[in-house]
């Protein structure tokens, strides 16, 4: 299903950035569940029931990913800021170094 993919990367390191407009996402699986559900109390066939549960699915996956992905980019970043606090006293450190030259 393409929306298990996008939530797939969304996941990954990179798109951790994006799971908090990933959430706008939900909006059109909500608006076809009203339709469907609408549709349904209106008269149509009782199968739209059974249709409604798909966009609802989805409208959730997408719903808790943003928070979730809020909360893994901030563990991704502190342990990474170790990392990048030694890369950058290492630069300071071998600026302050006297080169010999021979």
């Amino acid at each position: 299903m393409p929306s298990n993919r996008l939530l797939a990367a969304i996941r990954t390191r990179r798109g951790l950035k994006w799971g908090i407009p990933a959430m706008l996402v939900a909006l059109p699986y909500i608006l076809i569940a009203s339709i469907c559900s609408g549709s349904a109390a209106d008269g149509g066939p009782g199968w739209l029931h059974l249709i409604v549960l798909w966009p609802c699915w989805n409208a959730l996956k997408f719903i808790i990913m943003g928070p979730v992905s809020v909360a893994l980019l901030i563990r991704a970043r502190l342990r990474e800021a170790p990392v990048r606090r030694h890369q950058r006293h290492g630069v300071e450190a071998s600026l302050r170094e006297p080169v010999l030259r021979v």
